[in-house]
């Protein structure tokens, strides 16, 4: 399935992460083509990865797309919640990519960064 999906209409409720909110992105992150500067299909960020929320914007009239400050690879990233989790729930891998991250449990997140 493509990025639409008609059922599914994120701005019916509030963001699901607010601003300056701390997340972890669930999966690796490409260049579409739409990132300055970068090859298509060059990773911007990688599983595991956090940052910071920096801004909230839509995509579609149907979806947010959370700006993401990930600070050690210096890029701001626009992700879909479904690419987020906030950092203080446990990090569970359960999408289907083929990169390998550890569960990292909330009380050692926070003595990591």
């Amino acid at each position: 399935m493509g990025l639409y999906n008609p059922g599914e209409i994120e701005l019916n409720d509030p963001p699901a992460f607010e601003m300056e909110q701390k997340v972890r992105l669930r999966k690796m992150i490409r260049n579409d083509g739409t990132f300055p500067g970068k090859e298509v299909g060059e990773t911007l960020a990688k599983k595991g990865d956090i940052g910071y929320v920096v801004g909230i914007g839509t995509y579609l009239q149907s979806y947010y797309i959370y700006a993401v400050h990930f600070l050690e690879r210096g890029y701001v990233v626009g992700c879909r919640r479904k690419e987020l989790v906030p950092v203080d729930e446990p990090f569970i891998d359960d999408t289907d990519d083929e990169e390998i991250v550890e569960i990292v449990e909330p009380s050692l997140q926070e003595s990591q960064v």
